[in-house]
């Protein structure tokens, strides 16, 4: 539970350049949602009009990758979506880490804000998988932000449920990096001043004047960071632009409320159990920072309660948005553990191994 080795103070370090909202947005594409029938929309199928939501989704395709290669899927995280990744996504360029999917969940980045909609974990699940069908993709690690880890532990237990009846998963998850966000029930610790005043009947009018006012809006991101970490008019304007969009800060009331699902199926939803049961096949990986306001404790959990079992648990330095403090450290991770790394490939050809060997025994027979 060490912090790396390299890793630099936030007031010291040196990280990536801004990136513009509109350039981020501007590389990918919105695609049609049928949120009805739980399926993107292609070659002009029509769907129900009410309905269908229009959804941002990036790929940064990786040309040394063949078709069957494990794909990077980076869930986006609350409040700042896809666009949280992009100084990530600057440290790994031109590195070999297979296709990259980036995309946002209805109310976050370029994707619609409807005023009625249910937004929940389960429902950005099903987006989740919609996604890798559409994009044909049948095996991904995942990299996910914030509340994304939920939507990730979902994603998990409905592999888990599959495996067990016998069904092949259309897409397998073959590794997880969750990061900063929820793994157990009873680690959350959002401070009153943060998502439970959103979730309150102040929310939406708080987020109201947010979206109207800079100045507000930079008061209401400021827990955010850590408190030694200088954040510059430059990356308030574009956070602003990323989050504002289709009147993104003012939907940000709607999608906060999803500690209460992760309570509801604490059992079911909890790392611990998950990891038990499908470390021979998942490969998993958390990191937490030390500044994080919402889920600071949930790293240290994992590494109380799993360490001695062998998660790897790794704890940076900064506040919640550590993927703009430190989008170098976070890159490092990604490269050492991700599909591209020898670590993955030795982990997972050591899986597969004893499959190979079942199937060719029964074909002998």
């Amino acid at each position: 539970m060490e912090t790396p080795p390299n890793a630099k103070s936030a007031a010291n370090i040196n990280p990536a350049k801004t990136i513009r909202a509109n350039d981020w947005f501007s590389a990918g594409k919105r695609v049609f949602y049928d949120t009805k029938n739980k399926k993107f929309l292609l070659n002009g199928e029509n769907g129900e009009a009410k309905k269908i939501v229009q959804i941002h989704t990036r790929i940064d395709k990786d040309e040394t990758q063949t078709d069957g290669s494990v794909w990077a899927s980076f869930m986006p995280g609350w409040p700042d979506g896809s666009y949280g990744w992009s100084r990530v996504n600057q440290h790994l360029s031109g590195q070999n880490i297979g296709h990259r999917l980036f995309f946002d969940y209805v109310g976050l980045g370029d994707s619609d804000k409807p005023e009625d909609y249910p937004y929940s974990t389960i429902e950005r699940a099903d987006m989740m998988e919609a996604l890798w069908k559409a994009n044909g993709i049948k095996s991904t690690f995942i990299f996910s932000f914030d509340y994304s880890s939920l939507v990730t532990l979902e994603l998990l237990c409905r592999q888990e449920d599959l495996i067990k009846a016998g069904i092949e998963p259309e897409t397998r998850i073959e590794g997880v990096l969750l990061m900063n966000g929820g793994l157990y029930a009873d680690g959350h610790s959002h401070p009153w001043f943060t998502t439970p005043i959103l979730k309150s009947w102040m929310g939406g009018f708080v987020t109201s004047l947010a979206q109207r006012s800079k100045t507000i809006f930079a008061e209401l991101m400021k827990p955010l960071w850590s408190k030694d970490y200088k954040v510059t008019a430059e990356e308030i304007e574009q956070l602003f632009d990323a989050i504002g969009r289709r009147k993104g800060i003012y939907a940000m009331s709607k999608s906060a409320d999803f500690v209460s699902y992760h309570k509801k199926n604490a059992e079911r939803m909890d790392l611990s159990r998950l990891y038990r049961s499908m470390r021979d096949a998942v490969s998993f990986h958390v990191v937490g920072s030390e500044q994080d306001p919402f889920e600071g404790r949930q790293a240290y959990l994992a590494k109380e309660r799993l360490g001695a079992e062998g998660l790897d648990v790794r704890i940076l330095p900064g506040g919640h948005l550590t993927t703009s403090e430190h989008p170098d450290l976070i890159a490092d991770i990604i490269l050492d553990v991700g599909p591209s790394s020898e670590k993955f490939k030795t982990a997972k050809s050591a899986r597969e191994k004893p499959l190979r060997e079942t199937t060719r025994k029964l074909k002998v027979s």
